[in-house]
């Protein structure tokens, strides 16, 4: 048997994920809202091999109850706005041709059919390489945007959030491989056997179907999720094929990708149906001095107030601008937003005695993923440990700003990561199936057919 091999995604988080990042010199500040920056950022991932881009949304400004009072120091100075996601993956497919093509949308506040159509229709127009990243939406501010005045509850999310994706599924299984002969000489359009209605009647959604798209290249897109709180374990184990999450010590990304995979049997899946790729932001240098210099100039440019703004999205029912920025962190209310975020923070902050400030500025810094401040060759190591270890299948590379960050990543580790054998030289396949090393999912209706036959 071979070495390991790592899995990486490309976290396109324009312009930066560090919220003071589009203030550096090099940062280009137009990659919010210019496409070609995003072709640009695409073609350079696949050129490095990565497996799939990705990009992260959400249905609202970040911080726009802050804006709305006039307070503009109490919220973010980047990431107002961005292009939408789905649109763009279909325009990247035309310029690309095997990296993989992966954006969000909530299951809180969309319509299942909609996003079954979308995606598949994604799927056929890249051949086979589109994800959906399915989220329970955990920005408070998206309420407001869908005739809500709160947002919906955690747990009640999550119940949604599974009807939901049974029915996409279900969806995307409304015809078979072979429903569309398609045949001049008999006149067969379609089979009518191949074709199936859902029929679909639960709790939140009730499903006619069948879908008006056939099926897709890879059988259905990848499916990937990024809760990591007990019910997004939970969903990960149903119905993901690749988990987004943010771990930043080797024994808690130990326990956590054991504790995913170990949940896997009880939906008929096995460990190897899941990939699971934490998020690291890397900050490189030619020598581990140089790298922390770029980290501390980089901070530099961070104001506290706009921290605590981060940080504040995290800590909704108490003021966490009337404590002391020198003080101890706070003890948190639960919240109903990101609760597998703000227990990483908090643990954070109690494991290493941080101040409020320290905690604020972590925050800012990676949005509570893990930063590798160092040289390539140390990145490479670190990242090797935790696949050897069973941390990770891989990881999602996430940037301070574009496109420098971007470029020593690919151009300095993903080589020293191809010289230890742990990472491809050339794409497996075609699919974003076949290269995450993921089998083909079999159409319910033709599993339930042969099952018949062989009776």
């Amino acid at each position: 048997m071979g070495k390991k091999q790592l899995k990486l995604g490309a976290f396109l988080s324009v312009p930066g994920n560090h919220l003071a990042g589009w203030r550096h010199p090099d940062a280009d500040t137009s990659c919010d809202m210019d496409f070609g920056w995003y072709m640009r950022l695409t073609q350079m991932a696949e050129a490095a091999k990565y497996d799939c881009i990705f990009f992260q949304d959400t249905v609202a400004v970040g911080g726009s109850d802050a804006l709305k009072a006039g307070d503009m120091t109490r919220t973010s100075l980047s990431r107002i706005v961005k292009l939408e996601p789905t649109a763009c993956l279909a325009a990247l497919a035309m310029g690309t041709s095997h990296i993989g093509l992966v954006a969000t949308a909530t299951t809180t506040f969309n319509e299942p059919y909609n996003i079954a159509r979308r995606f598949a229709t994604i799927d056929h127009i890249s051949n086979g390489r589109c994800g959906w990243n399915l989220v329970t939406s955990q920005i408070e501010d998206e309420a407001g945007n869908f005739n809500l005045d709160t947002h919906v509850d955690h747990a009640a999310r999550y119940e949604r959030a599974i009807e939901f994706y049974e029915v996409v599924s279900g969806l995307w299984d409304s015809w078979e491989a072979d429903a569309f002969p398609k045949d001049k000489e008999r006149g067969v359009w379609f089979d009518y056997d191949r074709m199936h209605f859902l029929d679909h009647h639960g709790k939140h959604f009730h499903v006619r179907g069948p879908l008006n798209v056939s099926r897709t290249p890879q059988g259905r897109p990848i499916v990937a999720q990024a809760g990591s709180s007990e019910p997004g374990r939970e969903l990960a184990a149903r119905t993901a094929d690749v988990v987004f999450t943010a771990q930043t010590e080797l024994a808690e990304a130990r326990e956590f990708f054991a504790d995913v995979k170990g949940r896997t049997a009880k939906y008929g899946r096995t460990p190897d149906d899941i990939k699971i790729m934490p998020g690291i932001t890397p900050v490189i240098g030619r020598t581990m001095e140089e790298a922390q210099e770029k980290y501390d100039r980089l901070q530099a440019l961070l104001p506290d107030d706009v921290a605590l703004a981060a940080l504040a999205r995290f800590t909704r029912g108490i003021d966490i601008f009337s404590f002391p920025l020198d003080g101890p962190m706070p003890d948190l209310p639960e919240t109903n937003a990101a609760k597998s975020r703000q227990k990483l923070i908090m643990d954070m902050a109690r494991k290493y005695n941080m101040t409020l400030r320290q905690v604020a500025r972590s925050v800012s810094a990676a949005q509570g993923h893990r930063v590798l401040v160092g040289t390539p060759a140390y990145v490479a190591d670190e990242l090797q440990e935790w696949l050897e270890k069973d941390a990770a299948d891989g990881f999602n590379v996430i940037c301070n700003y574009y496109p420098k960050p971007f470029e020593e990543f690919s151009n300095l580790v993903i080589p020293e990561l191809q010289r230890r054998g742990i990472f491809r030289t050339a794409y497996e396949g075609t699919t974003l199936r076949e290269n995450l090393g993921l089998k083909a999912p079999e159409n319910r209706f033709t599993a339930a057919r042969k099952a018949r036959a062989a009776d």
